[in-house]
């Protein structure tokens, strides 16, 4: 019996290895560079940049795709729902990087995990399992910055890395949702 049911499955695997390998070895080097770029009162703008960074992908993704219109209001909403809480939540622009980290991360796992079932694997609540792995790394996350010198644990990190995991699932079911029906408009 393989490992992994495709060559997808594989794929988004090591995917999400490697988002994991890249969270988990800037611990030490990203308390350097945040402080550096707040030092020269670049860490707002920096923020800033990669956000506006994945929304162009994400809509040149979209566009490629020939995305529909259902979909394209649910991906606003989205993107106006990540917006604001981004704005709003009482943390600083380093921290707020966790929304995008885990959320990639939580988005690659349940990718993977419902590519498993299309597989014929036994996968119940993929979203929710999801959700759980992307959490349980996260914590993971706080536990080795515990151990580092120039890091702390901190809760609110392992709640945000929860709430990136869970708006992040949600927002792929809304967006899939949206998908079929637009699928379903154009066939009638």
């Amino acid at each position: 019996m393989s490992l992994f049911t495709s060559a997808r499955e594989r794929r988004l695997w090591l995917w999400a290895v490697a988002v994991v390998t890249a969270i988990y070895s800037t611990l030490g080097l990203a308390g350097t560079l945040a402080a550096e770029l707040r030092e020269r009162d670049l860490l707002g703008v920096s923020f800033a940049v990669g956000f506006i960074l994945v929304l162009v992908a994400i809509a040149a993704s979209a566009l490629r795709r020939g995305t529909g219109r259902y979909e394209i209001w649910v991906g606003i909403g989205v993107v106006a729902v990540f917006g604001m809480v981004v704005v709003r939540m009482g943390i600083g622009p380093a921290e707020r990087t966790h929304l995008f980290e885990y959320g990639l991360l939580a988005v690659l796992i349940h990718e993977a995990l419902l590519e498993r079932r299309r597989g014929g694997r036994r996968i119940p609540l993929p979203g929710l399992l999801a959700v759980a792995a992307t959490a349980l790394l996260g914590w993971l996350d706080e536990g080795i910055q515990s151990l580092l010198p120039n890091r702390a644990y901190d809760l609110r990190d392992v709640g945000t890395n929860i709430l990136a995991g869970l708006m992040a699932i949600a927002a792929s079911l809304a967006l899939a949702r949206a998908r079929r029906w637009d699928l379903f408009r154009r066939e009638q």
